[in-house]
């Protein structure tokens, strides 16, 4: 039986370390600590997608207020305006 490969990615949502294994390399994956969903990407690949601080914490916020949602029950939230 073969050991499976890992590679680590942060959750965008609650910041944690992930160990991913290579076979859901662009998948979505569901983060076992908050449940905040991700793209499995290699962030070692150098894939192009860089986004500045600001853009990357208003995801991070968009995805917390999805785990909130979820949490107490509503089906959808108001998004708001950028």
């Amino acid at each position: 039986m073969s050991n499976p490969t890992f590679f680590v990615q942060e959750c965008p949502t609650c910041g944690r370390r992930l160990h991913i294994r290579v076979e859901y390399l662009g998948k979505r994956v569901v983060c076992p600590h908050c449940h905040g969903k991700l793209e499995a990407r290699d962030p070692a690949a150098g894939d192009g997608r860089c986004a500045s601080p600001s853009q990357r914490l208003l995801k991070r916020a968009d995805d917390l207020l999805d785990v909130a949602s979820l949490r107490h029950g509503e089906s959808s939230r108001v998004s708001h305006p950028r």
